[in-house]
């Protein structure tokens, strides 16, 4: 049931904004989707269940807006300073993004492991949220590598030199965790951080 499926994860990022995950009621979720409180629990098995499909969407949301930040420009520079530009958005937006990317998950928030749980779901998209969750390390690698990939597709002018091209990635990454964290002043912000740490590395 994908559409009552993301129905649902909806309504319980939507409960999550309001109140913490604590107070946040399966039946009050079901009767905001507009489906029942056992369709609830088809699909996600129980809170934990739902806690980590949401953590999962949300996951999945971030990373792919990455890839569509590394693909807006042409210029090498350009696009992996739109992919820092969209981490720290996409942190300041969203809590359950922040929280991935720092791992400080406040008391607000859900807090599943990051290890797998035994999954008897009948449901694919709920057995993949019951496997491994990203910590902060994985989801660092997982945009490197992703920008890697993308900077050097056929067709894309890039450096010849993969493991620098992968270094300035990854250097790009931790910058936009750095102004999560810290945020820089308004003016330039993690975009002019970016560029001036990227022209001094050797990236075309």
């Amino acid at each position: 049931m994908p559409a009552a499926r993301e129905s649902l994860l909806d309504a319980a990022h939507t409960a999550l904004a309001r109140r913490p995950w604590s107070a946040v009621r399966m039946v009050d979720v079901a009767a905001t989707a507009g489906v029942s409180r056992q369709t609830l629990y088809n699909e996600f098995g129980s809170k934990d269940g739902l806690a980590r499909a949401l953590v999962r969407r949300e996951a999945d949301g971030y990373l792919a807006g990455v890839d569509r930040a590394l693909t807006v420009h042409s210029d090498v520079r350009d696009r992996l300073t739109a992919a820092a530009e969209w981490t720290a958005a996409a942190a300041r937006q969203n809590a359950l993004v922040r929280a991935m990317l720092t791992g400080c998950w406040s008391e607000r928030l859900p807090s599943p492991a990051l290890s797998p749980v035994r999954s008897g779901s009948a449901v694919p998209a709920q057995r993949r949220a019951d496997g491994p969750l990203p910590s902060p390390g994985d989801l660092v690698a997982l945009v490197r590598d992703r920008a890697v990939a993308v900077l050097t597709s056929p067709g894309v002018p890039g450096p010849a030199d993969t493991a620098e091209l992968a270094r300035a990635c990854e250097l790009v990454v931790r910058l936009a965790l750095s102004c999560i964290a810290a945020p820089p002043p308004a003016e330039g912000g993690v975009a002019d951080l970016v560029r001036s740490a990227l022209y001094r590395q050797p990236v075309p």
